[in-house]
């Protein structure tokens, strides 16, 4: 279940990457140690609940939760491999801890489409604000849902590329939402960088509220690339911009976070103060270490990034994610933050994990198999 990632040295980056913004700004390019400090006191979750969601089996996994509100219920879309790609998957919930499963919302399809065998979906335009609503907003008359797609089977293999998903029916209801039946973004594009020429994973897009880059909305990508061996490099978040949710461009000529070696990846997002928040996952660095955790990042202009170097936020320590703890979702409601993350154990169990700020107690619930999984 590992990517391929070239391992190196240590090291430690405060500032990832100073860049200049397409549009100007008298903004400040680096968050201080002490507001750091501050936002890890208010975003961390000392105590794992444990596991919400997990599989019948071993013959399948789940990954990757997005969470966001309609009509005062809990949504949740979660991405499911069988062994033969990608699917996504809803559950609801009212309490944000015990969760219904209600089906697919984006499925395999015919063969002559180019993303037939993958379609791993993360909703977009959800409310980032600390402690708001986090409702899913309209653009359009749709709800929109970002999806890394492609014709390959087996896990995350061959040409991976970004389209969107829509749907003007309700988005915390079952059913399948519709595609543009092509990609927004592809590694072989005309104008691919460096850092995105091999193949692309998880998106989220977010409005730019203020405008901040110039553009309406706002893509963070991760992708891997390189400029000699493009399918050796690293895996890097990287951002789009669009002014429609269907034609999209990249911004800029550097990825937004680059720790050069190994991954980093699954941005998702929220503003505390003035503060915008990235969480996000790094794995398998430094060299020689299977580490998979996540952290986070901190900047005023959702371009220029200060990379977060105290206590991991969430990493393995418990049976059920003993291998990985990684690919967060987090939100702040009635006084207590929710760390939604991937949980795998090392027989290859892979499910939904909740770590939270305060003691709600532990889950009764546990991985079913307990052997080894044949799905690589």
């Amino acid at each position: 279940m590992k990517r391929i990632v070239v391992l190196s040295v240590f090291v430690t980056i405060v500032l990832v990457a100073c860049k200049v913004p397409e549009k100007k700004s008298d903004l400040p390019k680096i968050v201080t140690p002490a507001k750091m400090q501050k936002i890890y006191e208010t975003v961390k979750t000392p105590y794992k609940y444990g596991l919400i969601l997990v599989p019948d089996s071993n013959k399948y996994k789940m990954d990757c939760p997005t969470i966001f509100r309609k009509d005062n219920r809990w949504v949740m879309t979660y991405i499911v491999f069988d062994g033969r790609g990608y699917e996504t998957h809803l559950a609801t919930s009212d309490d944000l801890i015990h969760w219904d499963l209600k089906g697919k919302i984006l499925e395999f399809s015919d063969s002559t489409d180019w993303d037939y065998n993958q379609k791993a979906g993360y909703p977009s335009l959800i409310d980032y604000d600390w402690g708001g609503d986090y409702a899913i907003q309209k653009y359009d008359g749709k709800y929109w849902m970002s999806y890394f797609g492609g014709a390959s089977s087996g896990y995350e293999s061959g040409l991976l590329s970004i389209s969107m998903a829509f749907t003007e029916k309700d988005p915390a209801t079952q059913h399948i939402w519709q595609t543009l039946g092509k990609p927004v973004l592809m590694p072989t594009d005309e104008d691919a960088r460096w850092y995105d020429n091999s193949t692309m994973y998880k998106s989220f897009v977010i409005e730019d509220k203020e405008k901040l880059t110039g553009y309406k909305f706002l893509m963070y990508y991760n992708a891997r690339g390189d400029s000699i061996n493009p399918a050796r490099g690293a895996e890097r978040i990287s951002m789009a911009v669009s002014d429609d949710m269907v034609n999209w461009k990249r911004y800029g000529k550097q990825p937004m976070m680059n720790h050069h070696k190994g991954i980093t990846g699954d941005a998702v997002f929220q503003k505390i103060g003035d503060i915008y928040v990235m969480f996000y996952f790094r794995a398998y660095w430094p060299e020689g270490k299977t580490v998979v955790y996540n952290n986070f990042a901190c900047s005023y202009d959702l371009v220029n990034w200060t990379d977060w170097t105290g206590p991991r936020l969430i990493e393995p320590s418990e049976n059920y994610d003993n291998l990985f703890a990684h690919k967060a979702y987090v939100i702040y409601h009635d006084g207590i933050v929710y760390h939604f993350y991937n949980a795998v154990d090392k027989l290859g169990n892979r499910g939904i994990a909740l770590a939270t700020s305060n003691d709600i107690g532990k889950s009764d619930l546990q991985f079913k198999s307990t052997e080894e999984s044949k799905i690589k």
